[in-house]
């Protein structure tokens, strides 16, 4: 298309980018809002429960041949399980990112149930769940009753029948957790004396308790048979299922050969209480039922988080009085604000660009041509989101700040090259045309590269390539829809904004500008003024006089203000033609030593390496995100109220701490290391809104600091961690990294603990003082061993046995009863009075073949021992995790390698270390960044050498680009950082805003070249030509991201790593092109003639160059210098 096609067409052009701006704003409204993309590895969860058995039953009958099973189902990265002594097992399959979860869902289910033969009994009749994970908690409300009138019981049972229902109904919500959950359950309290004074036994009672407790589908009556026609039928009905305790208490369990009977009253008490009773929960000191509401993995976070406030809100208007809500903690907004952050940031971008615009352009009238370039590109990137599936969040956002310094780039180069003619007399019309044919190559090949810097990214996978792909869709988007408006809308307006030179003085600012605005503004302000004491028929010209006056006044501001900066631009135009000239006059220096700047290049280029080699390595920086986690371990088998007293000690201390607003103390279980055990608690700490800690020492890393010396001093029998979140929600359940000990020699639990102990002691000695586990092998525990030889003596059967224990000392499901519309659980369990000593144990009495009743310490051997708590296993292998992070100041990959050599330095060869959660993912992408780089190099490459048709030139271009490194990892180390995974964004974007300012150069070289000109003055001319370009643009780029090295609030920490490492690295790159750029367009221009040379030319040519360079140039220099100092003493 010739270039003068959208000059003669300026509607035109203007209805594309209009188009090009309402379809993007049409396309917010439909994007989701979200911290980050996507980027958690899909998880699928396998439970089950095998009542009565330890955790070393449930790791060999049932963990074995599930895991067995599902090992290597397709797509899986690694599985963790956790068997309990309560029964309980619990095994996550954690799958590579690019798997569907629906289809993991799938194969594990069918993987599960070819292991079902396999398993108990009892898990072939209740069966194993599967289900996909939602590991994404979104918020949590805390139900408490504030003058204590409802205890934990109804408010746990309320919660469940009026409002986890309701919750669990809104778009947008996977599962709701609910914390110190108290199901109601009738609970049948055997008094073991009493039923073994009445020869009853276990089985009977609970024999009894199923026939009489079911429910029967009698029929009906008068029902015709084929034969007969019934006048009526009716349905006939009988007592079912019991409702009530004082049903059950007189419930018959045995009669008597002389006509008495015993019901259950005989023998046990009867109560409506909870089924489980192992954790408790209090928000702010005040007993609560704790609801954790997680969102499905497409969900739009904030719109599912306003949608629960407004249900919420809806339903507490409906609670009794005394029960209300409140927000224990909540993960949006940290979300809302970062975004928040970002856009301001954004828009801070904007003025700065605008600014230096006005500055090097000098007026208004050419200020405004790039700055409409703005709205198209970054409006027009939020439709090709919506194609392609991805949400507004941090790194979408990131990519618009920083595509805000890029996207003015090409309008600004057509601009300029427009003044540039203007200057030699020509009209705007031609002057645009005249620059277009100059320009159109330049802005092509800038857009191509920048556009293709990007590609690899569509390569990687992993967490690596999910960060990266949300940059480059924003990026390239947006610079290719840059370069769509510099060759269509840019060149309309110049033609009709832009006039000619003809002398007189340019106007910085419109001379109606700020008429306009102090008029405009007196009028507002006058609207109700009335002043005393002036005549009521003058009142109403009072605000017309006021607005003249200040229009006038504006009229005299605006003439003063454009003059006062039309001074400062003429300065600064002198200066900058000053620097012109001495960057030519250095640029020319340069190519007369042409070898020796290449040997000072090979220099920086090692001294990068050398720089980029010992800078701290990261993955993705800790964030404040505006809670912190608190996991407590008291010592093993301590009691759950010692552990509530512990606990409240804690509440009391944080809510005292400045910046904490709100704590929810969990007794019973650790939430941040998927931990249950009386001897265990948790706690959410709550901070303040981000916009009341402004103070430093209220950011979350000193709040830490904080609470870990003051629990230190409360609970100096336990261990208190205080956690931070993980930096990418639903990755992991705490920040820091997961270190997994594998005992793959069968050493067994107590030789595993050894060495977890031995890691965390000698942790602190390399600089990881905060490891800990909760891997425990000596947790005190009773073991019954039955006699086989007694058994048989005294006529026992063992099976007998073992029911007996397992129903006074744990605890039996009979069947359900109706309450309120719902099924709720019979359990049958010995009195706690019965089964609180050792010798209770012993008491118990078990009937013998004969029909006497035996006592179990007779035929049993029960004794005290230790064993683990629970039994973790990961990929197969008994395991134990240790969690721990870096002290301040160590980056997450040094923490990693420490432990890593701490572990191969001391575990035996029988055990074996891997890493799972956001360990694993780094691990796993560690130099995909420094891939993707060389990629962006060799696109680069490509790109060019089909833009100039040459092999050889290309190379003029790509040889800059490594300077980038340097000033990006020079600006990291000084400022304390380490290279993450925004760092090295920053870097492959550095590397396509590097190559547009080496192509500025050696295409108009190249141009210059081709029509004849000499190398040397081809060279030079592009130098002096293209350095106002280059420095505006890059300029603009640098103050675009200038706000994000002052970020603070929610985000601070990403936009930092991000930030520093663009903004020293482009003005490390700009300052490496301008004086490299130039000998590397020379020397390659000239090698370009090599071929045709003989070796024996080319020997002598190299040698006299070389020769030139450091011997004769010098003299050459000198000889001038002292004749020219002769010729002016002559003519003096």
């Amino acid at each position: 298309m010739k270039p003068g096609f959208f000059v003669d067409r300026p509607v035109f052009a203007a209805v594309l980018s209009i188009v090009v701006v309402l379809v993007g704003c049409v396309s917010i409204a439909t994007l989701p809002i979200s911290q980050f993309p996507r980027v958690a590895p899909p998880v699928v969860s396998v439970n089950a429960s095998y009542p009565g058995a330890s955790a070393r039953d449930v790791a060999e009958a049932v963990a074995a041949p599930i895991e067995q099973s599902v090992n290597g189902v397709e797509g899986m990265a690694y599985m963790s399980s956790s068997c309990t002594n309560d029964g309980a097992y619990s095994l996550s399959i954690t799958f590579k990112p690019q798997v569907d979860v629906r289809m993991a869902l799938v194969q594990v289910q069918n993987r599960v149930a070819l292991a079902l033969p396999d398993m108990p009994d009892v898990l072939k009749r209740t069966g194993v769940q599967v289900r996909r994970r939602s590991p994404d908690p979104v918020v949590a409300f805390a139900i408490t009753s504030p003058k204590g009138r409802y205890n934990q019981l109804y408010l746990s049972n309320y919660a469940v029948r009026f409002i986890r229902e309701e919750l669990g109904r809104v778009a947008g919500v996977a599962d709701i957790n609910m914390l110190g959950q108290r199901d109601y359950s009738l609970r049948i309290w055997v008094n073991p004396n009493r039923l073994g004074a009445r020869g009853l036994t276990p089985s009977e009672l609970l024999l009894a308790l199923r026939k009489q407790n079911s429910e029967a589908a009698v029929g009906h009556i008068g029902v015709s048979s084929p034969d007969e026609a019934g006048a009526f039928e009716m349905t006939v009905d009988t007592v079912g299922r019991l409702t009530d305790p004082a049903e059950f208490e007189q419930m018959v369990i045995k009669s008597m050969p002389d006509g008495r009977v015993v019901r259950l009253r005989d023998v046990a008490r009867v109560e409506l209480g909870a089924r489980r009773e192992e954790v408790d929960c209090r928000f702010d000191r005040l007993g609560s039922i704790i609801l954790i509401v997680f969102q499905s993995p497409e969900a739009n976070a904030l719109r599912t988080r306003d949608q629960l406030f407004a249900v919420m809100e809806e339903l507490s208007s409906r609670f009794p009085e005394d029960i209300t809500y409140d927000v224990s903690f909540d993960t949006t907004p940290y979300t809302r604000e970062s975004i928040r952050e970002v856009v301001k940031t954004l828009l801070e971008a904007v003025g700065l660009v605008a600014l230096v615009i006005l500055v090097f352009l000098g007026n208004w009238r050419a200020a405004i041509i790039p700055l409409a370039s703005v709205p198209v590109a970054v409006l027009g990137t939020f439709a090709a989101m919506v194609a392609f599936g991805y949400s507004i969040n941090n790194l979408t956002l990131f990519g618009l700040v920083l595509a805000i310094g890029i996207v003015v780039d090409d309008a600004i180069v057509v601009v300029e090259s427009v003044e540039h003619e203007l200057a030699k007399g020509l009209a705007p019309r031609e002057a645009t045309l005249a620059a277009m044919e100059l320009v159109s190559g330049p802005v092509i090949a800038v857009g191509l590269v920048l556009t293709a810097v990007f590609v690899p990214c569509l390569f990687i996978s992993g967490i690596t390539g999910a960060f990266f792909k949300q940059f480059a869709l924003t990026i390239a988007v947006s610079t290719l829809l840059s370069a769509f408006n510099s060759l269509t809308l840019s060149p309309a307006l110049t033609a009709l904004l832009l006039k000619g030179h003809d002398g007189k003085a340019r106007q910085p600012l419109p001379r109606i500008a700020w008429p306009a605005a102090l008029g405009f503004l007196t009028w507002v302000l006058a609207t109700d003024w009335q002043p005393e004491g002036v005549p009521a028929a003058l009142q109403p010209w009072i605000r017309p006089a006021c607005t003249l006056a200040a229009t006038v006044f504006g009229w005299a501001l605006g003439a003063l203000f454009n003059r006062a900066v039309r001074g400062v631009l003429w300065l600064f135009e002198r200066l900058f033609t000053l620097v012109t000239w001495l960057y030519t006059a250095f640029a020319g220096l340069l190519l007369r030593v042409a070898i020796p700047v290449l040997v000072v290049y090979g220099g920086l280029m090692w001294l990068t390496y050398a720089l980029y080699s010992t800078t701290p390595k990261g993955f993705i920086p800790s964030q404040d995100m505006g809670y912190l986690f608190v996991s407590l371990q008291l010592p093993d088998a301590a009691s759950l109220e010692r552990t509530n007293n512990t606990l409240r000690l804690m509440e009391e201390t944080a809510l005292n701490l400045p910046g904490v607003i709100h704590t929810t103390a969990i007794s019973g279980q650790s939430f941040a290391l998927n931990a249950a055990g009386s001897n265990f608690g948790t706690m959410f700490v709550r901070l303040a809104p981000y916009k009341e800690r402004t103070d430093p020492e209220l950011h979350s890393e000193k709040v830490v600091q904080k609470l870990r010396g003051l629990f230190a001093q409360v609970a100096p029998e336990g261990n208190a961690t205080v956690l931070s979140p993980p930096p990418v929600r639903g990755i992991g359940r705490a920040g820091g990294f997961s270190f997994v000990l594998e005992d793959r020699g069968d050493l067994g639990p107590e030789a595993l603990e050894e060495q977890v102990q031995n890691l965390i002691v000698k942790g602190a000695e390399v600089g990881l003082p905060g490891l800990f586990s909760v891997f425990r092998s000596k947790v005190p525990q009773i073991r019954v061993l039955p006699d086989e030889r007694q058994c048989r003596t005294r006529g026992v059967d063992p099976r007998d046995l073992t029911d007996t224990l397992q129903v006074f000392e744990g605890s039996v499901h009979v069947n359900d009863f109706t309450l309120f519309d719902r099924n709720w659980q019979v359990v049958v369990q010995a009195d706690g009075q019965f089964r609180d000593q050792l010798e209770d144990v012993k008491r118990l009495k078990v009937r013998n073949r004969d029909g006497l009743m035996v006592p179990v310490g007779s035929v049993c051997e029960i004794r005290e021992v230790s064993g683990p708590l629970s039994l973790n296993r990961h990929n197969l292998h008994a395991s134990a995790t240790i969690n721990g992070a870096g002290m301040p100041g160590v980056s997450s990959r040094e923490a990693i390698e420490r432990m890593r050599l701490l572990a191969e330095a001391n575990i035996p060869a029988a055990m074996a270390y891997e890493w799972t959660d956001m360990s694993y993912l780094e691990l796993n992408s560690e130099g995909s960044g420094t891939r993707l780089f060389a990629m962006a190099i060799v696109m680069v490459f490509l790109v060019l050498a089909a833009q100039f048709e040459s092999w050889a030139l290309p190379a003029a271009v790509i040889l800059i680009i490594p300077s980038c490194l340097l000033g990006g990892v020079a600006g990291v180390e000084w400022t304390k950082l380490d290279i993450n995974i925004f760092t090295q964004v920053g870097f492959v974007v550095l590397a396509g805003l590097s190559s547009k300012n080496a192509i500025l150069i050696v295409e108009y070289a190249r141009r210059r070249r081709l029509e004849g000109a000499g190398r040397r003055e081809a060279t030079l001319e592009a130098c002096k030509l293209r350095l106002r370009p280059i420095v505006m643009t890059s300029l603009a780029f640098v103050l675009g991201v200038a706000p994000m090295l002052t970020a603070h609030g929610a985000g601070a920490e990403m936009r930092k790593s991000l930030g520093v490492a663009v903004f020293y690295g482009m003005i490390g790159t700009t300052l490496a092109g301008l004086i490299f750029t130039p000998v590397f367009f020379y020397t390659v221009d000239w090698l370009g003639g090599v071929p045709a040379l003989g070796p024996r030319t080319l020997l002598g040519r190299f040698a006299s160059g070389l020769l030139d360079c450091l011997v004769l140039g010098p003299v050459r220099r000198r000889m001038g210098g002292k004749k020219a100092a002769s010729s002016s003493a002559g003519g003096a």
